[in-house]
This record gives C-alpha cells, structure tokens and sequence, in this order.
C-alpha cells in the first residue's frame, strides 16, 4: 500500500530533518514544481522543476549559506491530496552570524503518492533583515 499524502510529507520533514537527502528527493515527483515565496533569496529560479533543480537551487545554497539550518514544524493541515505545513525556519546566517527563527507555511501537493507540487509562504522582510539585504 502506498504512503497517504500526509505520510509522504511527514517522511519528507522527518528525512530533511536527519539529513537524508536521498531519503527527501525519493518522496518527490519525477517533474515536481517547487515555488518558493516572492522575494525570498531562492526564488530566482522560480518555478524549480524536477527533484535535481530543487537539490542544486534550493538545497544546496541554504546548506552553502546557513549553519544549522532548520524546518520546525508546528502544525500539519490535511486537506486530501493537499497538506499545508506551519512553522518556522532556524539557523544562523554564516555571511552575517545573524540567527532565524523565520514564520514559514508550505502548501503540498501530492500526486500518484508523491510530492508534485510545492509552494512556500514566508516572511521575506525577516529573511532580508538576516541577510543583510535590508
């Protein structure tokens, strides 16, 4: 039997939690479509498509950029095929040692019991003032 949509995004946080990279990509579709928030540092590549863009745009810059990186999750909705994650994001921002703890909702979709679609909300002005950008 398949994992249920809930399933799949408990499995994706629990494996990004532990550092299993492998483990969080297999939970993906072969084309997911990875969104992240207007004006957040990653968004340059909207939309990320395919599990290897989201590795290489999203993943691979937070691990180059913060130390300790995190995603707390709070509260899982299960709306069906659709599951909507509150939290919030950790970590120190190494170009500025300055330290997170960012507001974050993430909106899954999951198709043939894989992640397919994925878009973040988060507050980007936080994120800036971390950065330095602001």
């Amino acid at each position: 039997m398949s994992e249920t949509p809930m399933q799949v995004v408990e499995g994706i946080y629990s494996a990004f939690g532990t550092g299993d990279v492998p483990g969080v990509l297999g939970r993906f579709h072969d084309d997911i479509h990875w969104n992240e928030a207007n004006n957040f540092p990653y968004a340059d590549g909207n939309p990320y498509i395919g599990p290897d863009a989201v590795l290489s745009g999203v993943f691979g810059r937070c691990v180059g950029e913060w130390e300790g990186f995190r995603v707390e999750i709070d509260e899982l909705l299960d709306a069906g095929d659709t599951i909507v994650a509150l939290g919030h994001y950790g970590g120190t921002y190494k170009a500025t040692g300055t330290p997170q703890r960012t507001q974050m909702v993430h909106v899954w979709r999951i198709r043939d019991g894989k992640a397919a679609q994925f878009q973040q909300y988060a507050d980007t002005l936080h994120v800036a003032r971390v950065t330095g950008a602001v």
